[in-house]
């Protein structure tokens, strides 16, 4: 069993279990008025794109889980430094969003979620 896989799969899968259940609540809360097209247009779109990143946190939760309890063969740490770059790319764009959107109310600390990020990118390049 690779310990820094399985906890950075526990974390990513709390991750997904957050994003799907509060994060889908707090952006639907965020519906515009049904008669307001353009902007039920784009918030649609929205609610689309931010279910896509639940998909990949499921998939990356079931291949570190698989990782860390199985031998994924001679690709695994080619496969899983992918992982780790993904990681820290999420944090990378997180942080740039945060400061390009410069708004008091969400500050680095204030929306602390590449720190997961970057924890989970640290996990999982030690568990390659």
């Amino acid at each position: 069993m690779n310990i820094p896989l399985l906890i950075a799969a526990c974390l990513t899968l709390l991750a997904f279990a957050a994003h799907l259940i509060a994060g889908t609540r707090e952006t639907a809360a965020l519906a515009p008025p049904p008669d307001d097209a353009p902007r039920t247009k784009h918030w649609v779109q929205a609610m689309c794109v931010f279910q896509m990143i639940s998909v990949d946190l499921l998939a990356i939760t079931l291949l570190l889980f698989a990782a860390a309890f199985r031998d994924l063969g001679p690709l695994e740490p080619l496969l899983l430094s992918g992982l780790a770059l993904l990681y820290l790319a999420w944090a990378g764009a997180w942080l740039v969003q945060l400061r390009w959107l410069n708004r008091p109310a969400a500050t680095i600390l204030g929306l602390p979620q590449w720190m997961l990020f970057v924890l989970c990118a640290g996990l999982v390049f030690l568990g390659r």
